[in-house]
């Protein structure tokens, strides 16, 4: 299985689901910036991101994580 980036995952996923990086953003409690700095593949999340990622769009950490193909 080929590594995934996660700014791949992330683009794929708000483009399939319609988010904005500010709508993202709000669901999770971060700030847009930091999205963008995802995007960018210039950071990456940590736990608690990939947490309230998980528990807010109802995703399987594995996905975010680049593990698994399907949410």
């Amino acid at each position: 299985m080929e590594q995934i980036e996660f700014s791949e995952i992330l683009k794929h996923f708000l483009r399939s689901n319609g988010l904005t990086q500010t709508s993202f953003a709000k669901k999770i409690g971060i700030k847009q910036s930091q999205v963008s700095e995802w995007l960018k593949g210039k950071a990456k999340p940590g736990y608690d991101n990939i947490k309230q990622m998980a528990i807010a769009f109802d995703i399987s950490p594995s996905y975010i994580l680049g593990l698994e193909e399907d949410f």
